[in-house]
């Protein structure tokens, strides 16, 4: 056994007054509380969110006419499915994903996986949530006489920065307790917003140029990875339910985290369709946040930038959260509340840079087109993996580091894993159509993209087949769990176990 599992256990306290110690150590049954529908809130505050107009806007754009578009947004919110199948992970090993997918990559293979898709893209995305809302909240301040074009979105990146690294600090329980309030908070804003925006929609839209065939299937499969690159990115989906109770039905656990994402990104997607249908080219070239800032109310605007920056920080806040485990999964010899400042302090430093520069933002823009890449085999290997293992993870496994533990595989490498995610990600990129870069797959079918079932498909499959063999020697390791009780790793490694981060926690 890894001689980073030390053999006290110290007192973890999960409530929203206190600042959570807890990272990656494993949450003992005796301290699993809360209930499934508990993350329907915490899904639905991030995804009541302006970017939602901004997607749905696009769809109209591309060419769709509304029952296109309807169809299309409602298709690629089915892939939420994914963030709550993987969600059920969480209470089965009681601890971060970030760990748990040491099954399917390997020690070693992990922590390159982790690296890249676990705390650098997620300083990429906060970095854009960010920004986003220091401009809003600095046109606000404008409008009330704080005009400096500088130091105004400076003060309100700090101000915001600050208050989500505040959130992930004190982590699980206040995002559990406050997230449905938020939730609510927020659908109150929007629908308001919705209300007033509505009466100028054309309901008889019709395209200039009504799209057929080829182009037709473009669009639409071009709108359906776009909407779908938002919840396959939520691969970190065990975090937040890993301090469910192990016997909480997986059912329950899958519906409320894929209902609080879908939900409100069905709706208030469908809504930014439907208003971009009355928009004058002119105020579109201002951007859909300004256009509709423009057809509410002097006392509703302000409110709406309230809620983009509350969303910012739910959204991001989270995400620091998720993050800060993965920073300790990697190896950094750091404790939880340490590691979310450090993820908080990059992702400002990126912030502000972008503030004084538009270079970077279209490099970060690009990164972010392509992290369907990634994201979504990763998330097809991780689907497979719960149903191959029939969402079995024992904690003691997951945390022996040591060569010759279950999950050393070959030389710390799941050769399966790391197969599949690199020809899953190939399978993506050959489909993927964008402004910069055109597979020749997508090329040849004339720009139509399929880079999201290809790849996921590609990627499930290349592991499935692969971990039958002796490379992932998945049938030993499955025999072996099954014979384990299912709280023998909780109880073994206890609260206090920081393999991945063992200096740390020693």
């Amino acid at each position: 056994m890894s001689s980073q599992t030390p053999s006290a256990s110290p007192a973890y306290v999960d409530a929203p007054t206190q600042p959570e110690t807890r990272g990656i150590e494993v949450v003992k049954p005796s301290e699993r509380h809360g209930r499934a529908r508990d993350l329907f809130g915490v899904w639905a505050a991030p995804n009541v969110s302006v970017l939602n107009f901004t997607i749905g806007a696009t769809m109209i754009l591309l060419g769709l006419e509304i029952w296109q578009a309807v169809a299309v947004i409602v298709a690629a919110n089915l892939l939420w499915v994914f963030p709550g199948l993987v969600a059920i992970a969480g209470p089965a090993a009681g601890t971060s994903g970030s760990v748990i997918s040491r099954a399917m990559y390997g020690v070693l293979g992990n922590k390159v996986i982790i690296a890249f898709t676990g705390w650098l893209i997620s300083a990429v995305f906060l970095a854009l949530n960010w920004l986003a809302s220091s401009f809003m909240g600095a046109d606000l301040l404008a409008q009330w006489g704080f005009d400096d074009p500088v130091l105004v979105p400076i003060l309100v990146t700090l101000v915001v920065s600050a208050i989500t690294v505040l959130v992930a600090v004190y982590g699980h329980a206040l995002i559990i307790k406050s997230y449905t309030a938020i939730s609510i908070g927020l659908a109150v804003v929007f629908l308001a917003v919705t209300a007033f925006a509505l009466p100028t929609v054309d309901w008889g839209y019709r395209a200039a140029e009504p799209l057929t065939g080829v182009p037709l299937w473009s669009a639409i499969t071009i709108g359906f990875t776009i909407i779908a690159s938002t919840p396959l990115s939520y691969i970190n989906s065990p975090d937040i339910a890993r301090y469910l109770p192990r016997d909480t039905k997986p059912s329950h656990i899958i519906a409320a985290t894929a209902l609080g994402g879908a939900l409100p990104g069905i709706f208030f997607t469908v809504v930014g369709a439907l208003i971009v249908t009355g928009l004058t080219g002119e105020q579109l070239d201002a951007g859909i946040e300004s256009a509709i800032l423009g057809l509410l109310p002097s006392w509703l605007g302000p409110l709406l930038v309230l809620g983009v920056i509350v969303n910012t920080i739910a959204l991001n806040g989270m995400t620091t959260y998720t993050s800060s485990m993965a920073l300790q999964s990697v190896g950094v010899p750091i404790r939880r509340i340490p590691s979310a400042i450090v993820i908080g302090v990059l992702g400002t430093g990126l912030t502000l840079y972008l503030v004084m520069s538009t270079s970077l933002l279209d490099a970060v823009n690009l990164m972010l087109q392509f992290l369907v890449i990634v994201s979504g085999p990763a998330m097809a290997i991780f689907s497979t993996d719960i149903v191959l293992r029939r969402n079995r993870y024992d904690a003691v496994d997951l945390f022996d580091q040591e060569r010759g533990g279950r999950f050393w595989y070959t030389g710390g490498w799941s050769l399966p894993g790391m197969t599949a995610v690199v020809v899953g990600g190939i399978a993506t990129a050959v489909c993927l159509s964008t402004e910069v870069w055109t597979g020749p797959v997508s090329e040849a079918m004339g720009f139509v993209d399929l880079s999201v079932p290809a790849g996921m498909i590609v990627a499930a499959l290349v592991y499935l087949g692969l971990s039958k063999t002796r490379l992932g020697r998945f049938a030993e390791a499955s025999v072996v769990s099954s014979t384990r009780p299912a709280t023998a790793g909780a109880d073994a490694v206890a609260a206090g176990s920081a393999a991945g981060s063992g200096e740390a926690s020693a």
